[in-house]
């Protein structure tokens, strides 16, 4: 019981610091709409984000890894308590976590050289300068990975290559949305479009959550249950009180540590060497506060110094 609750608190958070850029676009977005079109965002749009995207997104994971169980099958399977299914679940576990891993690392070493900004913590500056180094970095773990795994298992390897296929079409699309924000933000263009363009990002974004998801558990249940939390209170952030948010500006350090060890994790494990279930929920937490103590630090001083 007190693991399911760590789990839970440990997905919602990782869920909502995970979306704090993705709330950052809406609210801007959302600035331009009409009321009826915000409130709609808020209800039918709140269901979509963690009904059908975030219900969705792990049938169709536990599908993809486990074919011979049809979509049906993966459904049910997502709330069977059935002993062979569940090892059936288990035994897709190496190509489920390499692909999450290697998505989930790819997505951090990206954000380290190419994407911070607050630098918190000695060195990342460095790492920053070094941004051309990304596509090495990115090859080289891809090489080592399939170096190792192509004569454990080729599934693995498949999965190292399909977490590399999902962090480059998703990044694509973010860097592709990044330049269509501030134009949609200020154009005339209708509130259905508007609004569109924020459930399509949404999705996009809910991707890391639901593959970091797996770090913390398999039970399709407690990632809909978590995450679910975690995309409501995004979804308050967004119209109520995202500037204040913003002023903490290393949660998003925060996410992206969490995201790191989740992948680190995920990649350990893929290799049948099992980890305290703890470890996952422990981590996140503590990344999170760890950055949200700093952030508040940094954001002292700055009152302070403007008082001066």
């Amino acid at each position: 019981m007190v693991l399911t609750l760590l789990t839970i608190i440990g997905l919602s958070l990782f869920e909502v610091v995970c979306s704090i850029d993705n709330a950052i676009v809406n609210a801007k977005v959302l600035r331009t709409v009409s009321a009826k079109a915000k409130k709609w965002f808020l209800t039918w749009g709140l269901f979509f984000a963690v009904f059908i995207v975030r219900g969705l997104l792990p049938w169709i994971i536990v599908w993809a890894v486990n074919p011979h169980l049809g979509p049906i099958g993966a459904f049910t399977a997502s709330f069977s308590s059935d002993p062979a299914i569940a090892h059936s679940i288990e035994q897709s576990v190496p190509v489920l976590f390499m692909s999450g891993g290697v998505f989930l690392l790819l997505l951090f070493f990206s954000w380290l050289f190419l994407e911070n900004e607050n630098y918190c913590i000695r060195g990342e500056y460095f790492f920053y300068r070094k941004g051309f180094w990304f596509n090495s970095i990115a090859s080289l773990i891809l090489l080592f990975l399939t170096f190792i795994t192509i004569k454990i298992d080729p599934n693995m390897t498949l999965g190292a290559a399909i977490g590399s296929t999902i962090f480059f079409i998703t990044h694509g699309f973010r860097e592709r949305a990044k330049s269509m924000e501030e134009g949609l933000a200020t154009s005339s263009r209708s509130d259905f479009s508007k609004l569109l363009f924020l459930e399509i990002l949404d999705t996009n974004f809910s991707i890391d959550g639901v593959l970091g998801a797996f770090a913390f558990t398999l039970s399709i249940p407690i990632i809909l249950l978590g995450n679910g939390i975690g995309a409501v209170i995004v979804r308050q952030l967004t119209v109520g009180n995202i500037d204040r948010i913003k002023k903490y500006r290393y949660l998003e350090n925060g996410a992206m540590y969490s995201i790191f060890f989740l992948g680190f994790f995920m990649v350990i494990e893929s290799f049948g060497i099992p980890l305290p279930k703890f470890l996952p929920p422990i981590f996140t937490i503590s990344a999170i506060s760890f950055f949200l103590y700093k952030s508040i630090v940094r954001l002292k001083i700055e009152q302070s110094s403007k008082i001066v």
